[in-house]
C-alpha cells in the first residue's frame, strides 16, 4: 500500500507566493525582454513549486483570455530572462527554472457547471434526492 499523497509544503506554497508576487511585479512594469509581451497585461494567480524548490510553474492568463498563443509563445522564449528578473527580486539559494502554463481554471468551471446545467444531468441529479 503506499502512503498517502499530501500537498504542496508550507515552504512551497511560501516560496511559490513569493515568485508570484514578483513575476507580478516584472509583468506590471512592462519591461519585456519580447515584444509580443509589449501592452499585453498578464495575471498571474497562482505559482507552483516543485519540492526542491529548484522548479516554478506559472499559471498565468493574458487580459481577456485574448492572443493566448502568441502570449504563452512570448513567455516560453524569455523563460532565462525572467528567471534572472527573479534572481534579482528574491533572496533564494537558487532562482526557480520558470514554466509558464495557462491557466484554465475558469474555464473548467464554466465547463462543469454548463454540464451539470443540461437536462439529462440535472434530471439525474434529482432521481438522487
Amino acid at each position: 500500500m503506499s502512503a498517502p499523497e499530501h500537498g504542496p509544503s508550507q515552504r512551497q506554497l511560501r516560496v511559490g507566493e513569493i515568485i508570484r508576487h514578483a513575476l507580478a511585479d516584472i509583468l506590471t512594469r512592462g519591461q519585456m525582454a519580447d515584444p509580443d509581451l509589449d501592452g499585453v497585461v498578464i495575471t498571474v494567480p497562482e505559482v507552483r513549486m516543485s519540492p526542491d524548490l529548484k522548479n516554478a510553474t506559472a499559471l498565468v492568463m493574458p487580459l481577456g483570455g485574448r492572443d493566448t498563443k502568441k502570449v504563452m509563445a512570448a513567455l516560453e522564449r524569455s523563460r532565462k530572462w525572467f528567471r534572472g528578473q527573479i534572481a534579482r527580486r528574491v533572496d533564494l539559494k537558487f532562482a526557480p527554472d520558470v514554466r509558464f502554463r495557462l491557466d484554465t481554471r475558469f474555464d473548467d468551471d464554466d465547463q462543469v457547471t454548463e454540464m451539470l446545467h443540461r437536462p439529462e444531468v440535472a434530471r439525474d441529479l434529482d432521481e438522487e434526492n
